[in-house]
């Protein structure tokens, strides 16, 4: 077993997961998983550069990560920067604080990468579930961009796109620097075309038709989850491989589409950080089953954070 650690650094999120695996056995025996709400992304879809507030937000949370780490004795440590970093022109400076900060060097990695990570995680230990038909559609809804990966034991087809719950609110709903509450009906009608039109750059390179088994990730996704379910509180356990029906994402997706930002923030396993954007979110996930033609999405909270583990786990000592 060798001891890892584990950092996904998104547009929206920093999530941290501490883990004893062993590549050779599938053995995972997780330690400590957190996540804090950063908003790294803020502004990058506008201005292409990382704001200053948003470095310190992600800094401060590196060193309480950092301390977790050494709590733990983990010594290897793999930290992944996805959408925001890769879109800003002052990435430089956000590699050099992470570095200083945990020691690692962040890798700023590809569309592609993010897919490959995301199909591990989710997928790996689905394989003794019969009762999952494959091949296997995951979709990772994340703050800046959006994985599509099509596989069974492995990936065979991958996309990523730039459709996410942040870039979107940030580009339609906000106006005069506040979130426009709750959204016009044209302000929802193109967010809608905009999620049209990354699915159709999404389907030249990935099949969105042909899977048996729709895969949903991260935190839009098992937010949605939660509130089909009726949680008062947010349950991981609970969440994880639920099944949550295309009829059920429609009603929350309207639901959300007409609340206010009060009305959102009373949801009781709704985390503070996702409550101006998961309106962008849930239209997201709803176009995506549309599309694809599916009746429910099997909800993960196992995704491209796992299968950084795992890839640290299995790099040579």
């Amino acid at each position: 077993m060798t001891r890892v650690a584990a950092i996904d650094c998104g547009t929206n999120s920093i999530r941290l997961l501490v883990a004893d695996a062993d590549p050779s056995t599938g053995e995972f025996v997780e330690l400590d998983r957190r996540m804090e709400i950063v908003r790294l992304g803020q502004g990058v879809d506008r201005t292409g550069r990382l704001a200053p507030e948003a470095l310190e937000r992600t800094f401060a949370a590196c060193r309480r990560y950092a301390e977790v780490i050494e709590e733990h004795g983990a010594r290897r440590i793999r930290f992944v920067a996805t959408s925001a970093s890769r879109d800003a022109e002052n990435r430089d400076e956000f590699v050099r604080g992470v570095r200083d900060i945990l020691g690692a060097e962040p890798e700023v990695i590809s569309g592609d990468q993010e897919a490959e990570f995301s199909f591990t995680g989710a997928t790996r230990e689905l394989a003794g579930r019969d009762h999952l038909a494959k091949p296997y559609l995951v979709v990772d809804i994340g703050g800046g961009s959006t994985e599509f990966v099509v596989g069974d034991d492995h990936v065979r087809a991958a996309r990523s796109v730039d459709m996410g719950c942040v870039r979107m609110t940030e580009r339609h709903l906000v106006h005069d620097g506040a979130v426009t509450d709750p959204p016009t009906p044209e302000r929802l009608d193109a967010i809608r075309a905009d999620i049209e039109a990354a699915l159709d750059l999404a389907e030249e390179g990935v099949p969105l038709t042909g899977a048996a088994t729709l895969v949903g990730l991260a935190g839009t996704v098992t937010t949605v989850a939660a509130i089909a379910l009726g949680l008062e509180r947010y349950d991981s356990e609970a969440i994880h491989h639920s099944r949550i029906s295309l009829e059920q994402v429609e009603e929350i997706t309207a639901r959300l589409a007409a609340s206010t930002h009060a009305e959102r923030a009373r949801i009781g396993a709704m985390h503070p950080g996702r409550v101006d954007v998961i309106t962008s979110g849930a239209l997201i996930l709803l176009a995506v089953m549309r599309r694809a033609g599916a009746r429910e999405v099997v909800v993960s909270e196992h995704d491209i954070l796992d299968g950084i583990a795992w890839y640290a786990a299995a790099e040579p000592r």
